[in-house]
């Protein structure tokens, strides 16, 4: 009833015309709550707090990368059409327990990096403030005013706060996203724990190394042929690319490297980023 009496979003704020308001309703079921997330899923879409407890597991090193390959409802998780993923969000980056948050860098990208590539779930990205207490208030001046952020030549914030939407590994893969959006997962390669790889129909490419050891395979990416931006490592610039890139032959094979002791655990091609 109260969604149907919502107005339209406003057109002058970018929004497309009889563009909706989206709902999304927090309800914390770790699997053995009072209150279940399926009482809610009739009226919207739902926070998916397993998916978070999960993935965390996985990129810790607590459950091997290879049974990814089943990730979504197959572990338990609602619809995707009803979940709201997250790797971390403003509850649970401060709970210490098996979800992984900005503290834990090279980690928390790789899980972010396959968030954002595997067709599952209503995604979300955290952007948030850095903390030494679970209590602790966002960035304030000396009258205890929040401050806002400041920026540094990259444009990543500083002064306290995080804003790991910032981050260039994490918003070149929300552009990873709505590129290879509609596809589905192919090819899917692993080492039989933690190196996998898999492709999005003909539009792009991931891979991840979690091992203390390095990949090196020529691995199907499913890409037409040409020279492409590791969006990871780099941004394509004026037709250059400032990271690494791949070149993919006629078959659709490359070679694909990430050294264990690489800055990222990550590597992703995408058609819109091909040089």
């Amino acid at each position: 009833y109260i969604f149907s009496r919502m107005r339209d979003l406003n057109t002058d704020h970018g929004f497309p015309r009889n563009a909706r308001p989206f709902i999304y309703q927090e309800v914390i079921d770790h699997g053995h709550e009072e209150v279940s997330r399926d009482e809610y899923t009739d009226l919207g879409a739902v926070t998916e707090f397993r998916f978070s407890e999960e993935i965390g597991k996985a990129f810790r090193g607590n459950n091997a990368l290879k049974w990814l390959q089943s990730w979504g409802t197959d572990w338990g998780f609602l619809p995707s059409e009803q979940a709201l993923t997250f790797v971390d969000n403003h509850d649970n980056q401060r709970d210490g327990g098996q979800e992984l948050n900005y503290k834990s860098p090279k980690q928390y990208k790789m899980a972010t990096a396959f968030h954002l590539a595997f067709p599952y779930g209503i995604s979300q990205v955290m952007s948030s403030f850095g903390f030494d207490d679970r209590d602790q208030a966002p960035p304030q001046d000396d009258e205890e005013r929040i401050i806002s952020p400041e920026f540094d030549d990259e444009g990543a914030c500083t002064n306290g706060w995080i804003c790991e939407h910032r981050w260039r590994q994490i918003y070149n893969m929300v552009g990873f996203k709505n590129t290879v959006r509609g596809t589905g997962v192919s090819n899917w390669w692993d080492n039989g724990d933690n190196q996998i790889a898999f492709c999005r129909g003909n539009k792009g490419f991931v891979a991840f190394n979690n091992n203390r050891y390095n990949l090196s395979q020529r691995l199907q990416t499913c890409l037409p042929a040409g020279e492409y931006c590791d969006v990871i490592s780099g941004n394509l610039i004026d037709g250059s690319c400032t990271g690494k890139s791949v070149r993919v032959d006629n078959n659709g094979y490359g070679h694909i490297s990430i050294e264990a002791d690489e800055f990222d655990g990550v590597l992703a091609l995408h058609t819109d980023a091909r040089l």
